[in-house]
């Protein structure tokens, strides 16, 4: 689980750097995560609430306060295994995929409010978690929920610019779900988690299950072998 006192701007910093000196180029200058997030929270009304959709180990693990969670389904994106990582949950010897949103379809997920009197504070905090690589595209997207639908909700859609973009077939994905691992665990673990955790909410992902069983199976008959990915 990730600390709220582990997403500190110094913490985050020293991450960039040791990330810089193994070779990983790919992560944003804290004067360009500012910029960014300046540019993304343009949309937001100063004073007034925020609401985030979660689709991956946000639904979990959310890391920010928050003060009402509703079940939500958000048009025009879906839950994919399209990021690839070398740190985290994968290694330059065994390379993971973490899940983001990519265009078309529907995804089912969680909506969080953050109360106005803390945006600005949790949404660094949230700034910090997801935007360190430039992998996201912080998207304020409309979503449905049972109480009725959201307007304007901030979502972390897949860079399809980013050089860890990835669109692989089912088998690749789920071998590389099956063999990744790194600092903070294994691939499988992050997608039982999901998978687990979208069980628990009833909220329905047909790919997510199928790509589920397909690691399982690959697991239980030794097919899983073993792949890398370039950076």
């Amino acid at each position: 689980m990730l600390k709220r006192e582990d997403l500190t701007s110094e913490n985050v910093d020293q991450i960039v750097a040791d990330a810089h000196k193994a070779g990983y180029h790919f992560f944003l200058s804290s004067a360009e995560r500012e910029a960014r997030f300046k540019t993304a929270m343009e949309r937001h009304q100063p004073g007034e609430e925020l609401w985030v959709f979660a689709y991956g180990s946000l639904m979990w693990d959310p890391g920010i306060h928050i003060v009402e969670i509703r079940t939500a389904t958000l048009l025009g994106f879906h839950r994919s295994f399209c990021l690839k990582s070398q740190m985290g949950r994968g290694s330059p010897a065994r390379p993971a995929l973490m899940a983001a949103l990519d265009c078309g379809g529907a995804c089912n997920g969680l909506a969080l409010r953050i109360p106005a009197e803390h945006v600005d504070r949790e949404t660094q905090i949230l700034w910090q978690r997801e935007m360190l690589a430039g992998s996201y595209v912080p998207t304020f997207v409309a979503v449905e929920t049972p109480q009725g639908g959201i307007e304007e909700a901030v979502t972390f859609v897949i860079n399809r610019q980013s050089s860890r973009y990835v669109q692989l077939d089912i088998e690749e994905t789920a071998r590389l779900i099956a063999t990744g691992c790194g600092v903070r665990g294994t691939c499988l673990e992050y997608l039982e988690n999901l998978a687990e955790r979208l069980e628990l909410l009833s909220l329905d992902d047909p790919a997510i299950r199928g790509l589920r069983q397909r690691v399982h199976s690959l697991l239980e008959t030794g097919q899983q072998g073993s792949h890398a990915i370039g950076q």
